[in-house]
């Protein structure tokens, strides 16, 4: 038995009143993830341990299967991986936004859509005026980076900017974790007051920078401060194959270098797709053909697609639901129909990582549905795929690591 996990990330809702008041799943024209759940079995899904942030970071570590207490050392560190950056002991690495302020206030986490090309000349201009022995940026995708503090305590409390939209920035800068003593007070303050001085100096910097004057002119959105935020230190993590005896090889395919990241310390082989973004514009055919090749030599494969996320965060009702009908039709369905065709048995999972409702625009820690087929299932009584159909499901709700144990279990 094969094993292929499809995820939507950030794709759950809540419901919407200009919808009729039904979620996006509910809504959106999605034959195929509904075919999936009337002829397998459905369930929801626990995927933020109590006490952790609601983020992409934490959801699909838990689904993966690894226990977060364990295992957690915030997004940083896996962005690290994903770059092929190599950590050191001292290193403290952070994720580093761009993104745009407004009259005080944080209005994007992503710096206007800021494209990568861009953003590797932002990131080239920041290390220039503010890198140094123990401080460096590295270049990721959009406006996703890396930030890497030599010698940095990671007992600081970062706001995630994508959690915070229209509101004040400045309550938001970096502060140490309360309840800390002695050495650990002082390293915790001293890594929270430069990182909130690379803030500020940021902001003079971006301003001056002929890209963001250029947006000015025109009337965009700049890219004008960092943002840094979820820092670690190297997590140690068994592999898949270390944990699974099912899973001698396997594959990640995101456009994300969180996602890649996590893949990396799994032990799965990263798979780079030509047009992947990211975004709604990502390239669903590209990624969906991947995953086929991939299973065709390989036990694991892992396929996260964004998409829906970002409408989620930019609250973008109708584009959103066309995330979703576009993971359905062009990467779902022609995954679907070529496993069928095989003789060795693929069991498809498809779930979201956690909700991103539109009308919050941030992330929340509710349970996901989830949805299992494969040949030969018994299924149960639902017959679509969404948030209120699954909690019908006969797997009832699973907890963190419970999901990826009962997959793997087919």
């Amino acid at each position: 038995m094969k094993h292929i996990i499809i995820l939507g990330d950030g794709m759950a809702d809540h419901a919407v009143e200009k919808l009729g008041g039904k979620t996006l799943l509910q809504y959106a024209h999605k034959p195929t993830m509904d075919l999936l759940a009337r002829q397998g079995r459905t369930g929801r899904l626990i995927t933020v341990p109590e006490g952790f942030p609601p983020g992409s970071e934490v959801a699909n570590t838990a689904i993966l299967g690894y226990d977060l207490n364990k295992v957690y050392e915030g997004r940083g560190p896996l962005e690290a991986a994903s770059i092929g950056y190599e950590m050191a002991d001292d290193d403290l690495a952070l994720r580093c936004n761009i993104i745009t302020l407004e009259d005080g206030r944080i209005v994007t986490h992503n710096g206007g859509n800021l494209q990568t090309n861009d953003a590797a000349l932002l990131i080239d201009y920041l290390n220039q005026h503010l890198g140094s022995d123990h401080v460096r940026f590295i270049a990721g995708i959009q406006y996703r980076h890396l930030l890497i503090i030599k010698g940095g305590n990671k007992h600081i409390c970062c706001a995630p900017p994508h959690d915070h939209p229209g509101e004040p920035w400045r309550p938001l800068l970096v502060k140490p974790e309360e309840g800390l003593v002695g050495s650990d007070s002082v390293a915790a303050q001293q890594t929270a007051d430069l990182l909130n001085d690379l803030i500020l100096r940021s902001q003079q910097l971006l301003a001056k920078h002929p890209y963001n004057q250029a947006k000015a002119a025109r009337g965009e959105r700049q890219a004008n401060s960092i943002w840094p935020w979820s820092g670690g230190y190297r997590p140690s993590m068994q592999t898949l194959q270390e944990q699974y005896p099912q899973v001698q090889s396997g594959s990640v395919i995101s456009a994300v270098d969180l996602i890649r990241g996590i893949g990396h310390y799994a032990g799965l082989d990263i798979v780079e797709v030509e047009g992947a973004t990211g975004l709604a514009d990502t390239n669903y055919e590209g990624k969906a053909q991947a995953a086929i090749e991939a299973l065709r030599h390989q036990d694991f494969v892992f396929v996260h697609v964004e998409a829906s996320d970002e409408a989620g965060h930019d609250g973008d009702l109708d584009l959103k639901l066309r995330t979703i009908e576009y993971l359905d039709q062009r990467l779902i369905a022609p995954i679907y129909k070529e496993v069928c065709t095989w003789p060795e048995p693929v069991a498809i999972a498809v779930l979201p990582d956690h909700l991103t409702p539109v009308e919050m625009r941030i992330h929340v820690g509710e349970p996901v549905p989830f949805l299992i087929w494969y040949k030969g299932i018994i299924p149960d009584d639902v017959q679509t795929y969404d948030e209120v159909s699954c909690v019908s499901g006969s797997y009832g709700l699973l907890k963190l690591q419970q999901f990826m144990q009962t997959f793997m279990n087919i």
